[in-house]
């Protein structure tokens, strides 16, 4: 069996490569886009910030907002000549770290990322086949690109119960 090479993604990078590859990270209300293409075994994955941010007058895309790392994950598949439509998604992240400090009125970033997410996936064709969004505290996420495999630990803020055991979503 060939060893896997590990990738870690930072706040506002991204990664799509064959299936030699895993990536991890580490997600407190940032969220991050898994998508894999199951026959061809090509997949990528974000790690965003911000659901959009201000266009200043960056001629770029920026990595750091959900909006943009979609459109650089979908330029990275294409040019492995992977059709979006033809993957599948999984979505992680998307936590409240402050739970106790939220408004009840109030969406806070993480559920920003989260709803912005699906949205962005929606419009682009792309089937969302599992998610592990929202709830409370930071989640640490490994995507398996050689099996399409996201696993998931949640872990909870202190004094709210402990943490979630970890899982395959």
């Amino acid at each position: 069996m060939q060893q896997q090479i590990e990738i870690f993604l930072q706040p506002g990078e991204y990664f799509v490569g064959g299936a030699e590859y895993r990536v991890r990270t580490l997600l407190g209300s940032c969220v991050s886009v898994a998508l894999w293409h199951p026959t061809r075994r090509i997949g990528g994955m974000s790690h965003f910030l911000l659901a959009e941010g201000g266009r200043n007058s960056l001629p770029t895309l920026d990595g750091r907002y959900g909006n943009d790392a979609l459109r650089l994950l979908l330029r990275g598949l294409s040019a492995s000549s992977v059709e979006p439509r033809q993957c599948q998604a999984k979505l992680v992240g998307g936590g409240s770290m402050f739970p106790r400090h939220q408004s009840g009125r109030a969406m806070h970033i993480g559920q920003k990322n989260g709803e912005a997410a699906r949205s962005l996936l929606a419009e682009h064709g792309i089937p969302i086949v599992s998610e592990s969004l929202f709830g409370a505290g930071h989640r640490q996420v490994v995507f398996d690109i050689a099996t399409g495999d996201v696993w998931v630990r949640q872990v909870r803020p202190v004094g709210l119960h402990g943490e979630t055991p970890g899982g395959t979503v």
